[in-house]
């Protein structure tokens, strides 16, 4: 399971005197026993790797915009380690859908559906969306769908 391949790289970071690495794993860690409290369950519970995943995507996307806002700042060393910590984040998430795979998807929902203009772009993202079942960014679905129609 996911959480116990963290739990175990999180030690073994310790013992490397990795902390980066640690302070970002154990962040993850209460990320999953607050989603775990979140849902009414007890802070004990087994933590299923479809949990894992969501809040996973979650930190990801914070570390993301945390960078970016500090890109803006005039911040890049704090956007730097963002970034760190983003790639160890993403190491444990699953490989999300190319574009070209996003492209074939959507052409063929498109035709599907028979939209045909651009006030079907919501029906059709969400579609697709679904399709991918969270394996794909909604950027780059958005990004996809918008170049549909223009």
């Amino acid at each position: 399971m996911l959480v116990h391949q963290i739990k175990a790289d999180m030690i073994a970071a310790m013992k490397a005197k990795d902390d980066l690495r640690v302070q970002t794993l154990r962040g993850a860690i209460a990320g999953f026993t607050n989603e775990l409290v979140s849902k009414g369950m007890k802070p004990t519970d087994e933590v299923t790797d479809l949990m894992a995943v969501s809040v996973l995507k979650r930190l990801a996307k914070q570390r993301k915009d945390s960078a970016e806002q500090f890109e803006k700042g005039g911040r890049p060393e704090l956007a730097q380690k963002e970034l760190s910590e983003l790639k160890i984040i993403e190491a444990y998430l699953p490989q999300t859908a190319s574009h070209a795979d996003i492209e074939k998807v959507a052409i063929a929902k498109k035709a599907e559906m028979g939209i045909s203009d651009a006030s079907g772009a919501g029906k059709l993202m969400g579609a697709v969306m679904k399709e991918f079942a969270g394996n794909a960014d909604g950027g780059d679905v958005k990004e996809v769908v918008a170049s549909l129609f223009k």
